[in-house]
């Protein structure tokens, strides 16, 4: 469906005026109020302080310069570890990783391909242990061209190649445990260790299953259903389950889905005929012509409990289908769980999910079920920093049959349609969302929108042609997150230190400036750690930045880490005592190919194509990453 433009007259005057209101509420001053009524960069000044970070800073490690090269780098007095690469052994008699001769079977007890997200619960369940637990990473996506020798395009692959693709996504959990000498190693024995992949058993829950829309050659009910795939980011619920979103799924189908009577749906969603992958040449399941309901049982969020390595992975309907970035839980005063999550597509809408019941600390298998009822939200926000979260229930306003929705389960299945006839604010790709530990404000990461124009323009989203993004703030009342009003702000705005349109603290340096900030993770002090996918096009390595959020260094980034050329940075998390940093170094070298890589990262040996790997950084001496 079309997305409507959204005017918003001299929009440059109205950000002014926002800034100018947030140095009176938050004890900052806006430096250069007439560059920005003038298209010009704006900082934001420091009270009463001169050049350089406060004293009382709790980011006070050394920045990194920019730099784009071939290697992994980390800000002096941090030690980075390559704690696990794709073709590593996850189990103790699985094959050691042979890039020449790799199959199915091998991969399917190997590590997976392009690790995104990156989730660590401890050992034992229950505890706050930063030295034993188990990590859960996503395997989004593959190159293929990267993966192979003779670097084979998508469509010209071996059968065995293909098997091997599929078995490359998914999922991995392996138990991790840190050794006396400060270094972390995998426990290939461990009964915990499991790989999930497009092909393993999972069922739909909440409204939508069952729904007669996912009856197909597959799942005959609408409930059990295979697999999960297109992985991006995810959360850890206080349960100790792992939240895993499903996003830009429409790339693995192809085939005429013109007779499908979902037309409307899958062309909103990005369906093609033609085939982009290869699986749908191998696997009749992902041919629409063939299998026309398939599509629908991706999208979701798929909920992982990695301490029962024999649970069914459950897809939750009641969180709606849409291309998730990740999902975040946050508990609420009242007990109520909520979660957030971007759309991440040019123009989607940012979602808030409320449950019907109430956490209990002391009764996991009751809070098992929590994110099966309760309600969904989308945002729409005003110029004047405000900003609504509007219901998408079933037979509310426009949501009825008119318009073509007949149960709560189309709802949730055509839910970008919903949010459109609501009235949700398109947004400039948001993706992470998190929620400040100490503050409680939440975290938007938008990261671009290159087809924003001059007239679509609006308060979160205030450049057109936006290639650098921004990260927007949201404030609940009293700290209320049911509320159905909030407050937005601007944190900063991206790109190039001095460009037109960014909005930093005064005093960044000529290495703290970022562009296209994707995913975010917060330290226990409250500190926002960006992430970044897409600096490269500003010509530097992309990489994490910290700042605070508060106080004199609000908006001062710095940066911590770049990778190597070709990479994202992606899955930012720490440890609870904040002193084990995980990211994942998703496709280094991209854009080359596996007989002439950019980058043999991370082993720099000719037998070996550069590979996706999980880092694990902490400090020299330890202590908490950042001081």
């Amino acid at each position: 469906m079309s997305q409507k433009p959204l005017t918003s007259p001299d929009f440059q005057s109205i950000l002014a005026v926002r800034l100018s209101r947030r140095s009176t509420l938050k004890g900052l001053g806006l430096s250069g109020a007439a560059a920005v009524l003038s298209g010009c960069a704006g900082t934001i000044a420091a009270s009463g302080r001169g050049q350089g970070m406060s004293a009382s800073s709790t980011l006070t490690f050394k920045e990194l310069p920019h730099a784009l090269d071939a290697h992994f780098t980390v800000a002096e007095g941090y030690n980075a570890q390559v704690l696990v690469s794709w073709g590593d052994p996850l189990f103790a008699d699985a094959p050691r990783f042979d890039p020449a001769n790799q199959t199915e079977q091998h991969q399917l007890r190997q590590f997976g391909y392009n690790n995104d997200f990156i989730g660590f619960v401890p050992l034992p369940m229950g505890s706050d242990s930063s030295e034993h637990g188990l990590l859960v990473v996503n395997h989004e996506y593959c190159r293929s061209g990267m993966m192979f020798p003779g670097s084979p395009d998508e469509l010209q692959l071996s059968e065995e190649q293909i098997k091997v693709n599929i078995a490359a996504h998914g999922l991995s959990v392996v138990e991790i445990k840190k050794q006396d000498n400060g270094q972390w190693r995998l426990v290939l024995d461990s009964a915990y260790n499991r790989r999930i992949t497009p092909n393993t058993p999972m069922q739909m829950t909440g409204p939508a299953a069952g729904s007669q829309r996912l009856h197909s050659q597959y799942s005959t009910d609408g409930v059990k259903t295979r697999g999960t795939y297109g992985n991006c980011a995810g959360g850890v619920t206080p349960w100790g389950t792992i939240l895993t979103g499903e996003e830009n799924v429409d790339n693995f189908f192809g085939g005429d889905f013109s007779q499908s009577g979902e037309v409307e749906n899958y062309q909103r969603f990005g369906m093609q005929e033609v085939f982009h992958s290869s699986w749908g040449l191998l696997d009749k399941r992902w041919d629409m012509r063939e299998n026309p309901s398939e599509p629908l049982h991706v999208g979701w969020v798929v909920e992982i409990d990695p301490y029962d390595p024999h649970s069914v992975p459950k897809k939750r309907t009641t969180l709606g289908r849409y291309k998730h970035e990740g999902a975040n839980v946050f508990i609420n005063r009242d007990g109520r769980v909520v979660a957030y999550s971007g759309d991440d597509q040019q123009f989607e809408y940012l979602y808030r999910f409320i449950s019907k019941g109430r956490y209990q600390p002391d009764n996991r298998k009751a809070n098992l079920s929590l994110l099966d009822e309760g309600t969904l939200y989308c945002a729409r926000f005003a110029d004047n920093g405000s900003m609504q979260w509007l219901p998408l229930v079933f037979g509310q306003g426009p949501l009825n049959a008119e318009n073509g929705f007949q149960s709560q389960a189309d709802v949730l299945l055509d839910c970008r349609k919903a949010a459109d006839l609501l009235g949700a604010t398109p947004m400039d790709r948001p993706e992470d969302v998190e929620v400040n530990p100490v503050t409680g404000q939440v975290y938007v990461m938008l990261t671009n929108n290159s087809r924003r124009t001059e007239a679509q323009i609006d308060g979160p989203n205030p450049r057109a042609k936006n290639l650098a993004g921004q990260v927007l703030e949201l404030t609940p009342p009293q700290g209320d997150h049911s509320a159905d009003s909030f407050s937005w702000d601007l944190l900063l705005v991206a790109g190039r230190k001095g460009d037109a349109g960014t909005h930093y603290h005064a005093n960044i340096s000529d290495n703290g400036w970022l562009a296209c900030p994707d995913n975010c993770a917060f330290d226990n002090l409250g500190n926002l750690w960006i992430a970044t996918d897409g600096a490269e096009a500003f010509g530097v390595a992309d990489g994490v930045w910290a700042t605070e959020v508060t106080g004199d260094n609000r908006a001062l980034t710095k940066r911590f880490l770049r990778t190597p050329m070709g990479a994202e940075l992606c899955g930012p998390f720490f440890t609870p005592d904040a002193q084990n940093f995980f990211c994942s170094v998703q496709h280094p070298g991209d854009g080359s190919s596996y007989d002439n890589p950019k980058t043999r990262w991370p082993d720099f040996r000719d037998d070996m194509p550069p590979r996706p790997s999980v880092m694990v950084i902490t400090k020299q001496g330890g202590g908490r990453i950042g001081s």
